[in-house]
């Protein structure tokens, strides 16, 4: 009997001690991780320790799991998705045929249009790419289109949202070595998305690696500098090239990466059949 209760008394004591373990290291990460609201109470500081997620070392499922929460603001809060099942099933069977292509093939991929005349295209971390009807129209073709979205997985092979969250975070103070708050992190990737000033590197890097997926995915190069071309010589520079820098060096740069002899070589360029593609956007 006074050995079970002195046994009792050690595992009590163990217990305690690793919690208080527990307690310390926890207080340690709260701690040193800026706050914009100090007042917080401790047990939803230390509930917000455990949701933090480290940017730097994210892995492909959190980064997934991340772009959907990001997705789900936006299509709830900030966007309206087209409803046309036949023009989304266009847009899909592109994005499906570039994604094995692609230098991140071994993510879900979501493709989505949204309702909006405006010509524009994004894309969240985690496989999401969106198109407005405002662009669709605006191709002449299904290789322009395909252009653009390979352009966007360009963005996503590259991880370009994940470093443009981390950046933001890091300015605004948001970020320390614990990590940053996934509520904070889905607010700063639906900001991001609405008004995406990327770097001239990362539109060039994009540039290049949609150039190469459409390449291998059978649509003629050409296309990619045609629609570019075509925006930028509009009255008013659309939303989809006002916060991408240095069009026209873009547009030197693919030059100098498409052989003029294979330009027009693929697919897509057929204007009449596009046109028939997307003839129900209204």
């Amino acid at each position: 009997m006074i050995d079970s209760l002195v046994n009792f008394a050690v595992q009590l004591r163990r217990r305690w001690f690793y919690g208080l373990i527990s307690l310390t290291i926890a207080l340690g990460l709260v701690v040193g991780t800026p706050s914009p609201s100090p007042a917080l109470p401790l047990i939803e500081l230390l509930f917000r320790g455990i949701q933090l997620i480290q940017l730097s070392s994210m892995s492909d499922s959190q980064e997934v799991s991340l772009g959907s929460r990001i997705n789900q603001q936006l299509t709830s809060k900030e966007l309206k998705i087209y409803s046309d099942r036949t023009i989304t099933d266009y847009v899909n069977q592109i994005g499906q045929k570039l994604v094995p292509q692609s230098d991140r093939p071994d993510i879900p991929y979501v493709f989505q249009v949204v309702d909006m005349d405006a010509v524009n295209a994004f894309a969240t971390m985690g496989g999401y790419v969106y198109v407005t009807k405002g662009l669709m129209k605006t191709a002449d073709n299904e290789a322009q289109l395909a252009s653009v979205i390979g352009h966007e997985i360009g963005h996503i092979a590259a991880r370009h949202a994940v470093e443009q969250m981390r950046q933001r975070a890091l300015e605004a103070g948001l970020a320390s070595a614990a990590g940053l708050d996934r509520n904070t992190a889905v607010s700063i990737g639906v900001e991001l998305a609405i008004n995406r000033p990327n770097s001239r590197q990362a539109e060039f890097e994009a540039d290049q690696k949609g150039l190469a997926n459409i390449q291998k995915a059978g649509y003629a190069p050409s296309a990619m500098v045609a629609f570019m071309n075509k925006l930028q010589s509009q009255r008013s520079v659309p939303s989809f090239l006002s916060t991408h820098p240095a069009t026209g060096d873009r547009v030197e740069a693919l030059n100098q990466a498409i052989d003029p002899e294979t330009a027009n070589t693929g697919t897509g360029l057929d204007g009449a059949a596009y046109r028939s593609k997307i003839s129900s956007i209204r």
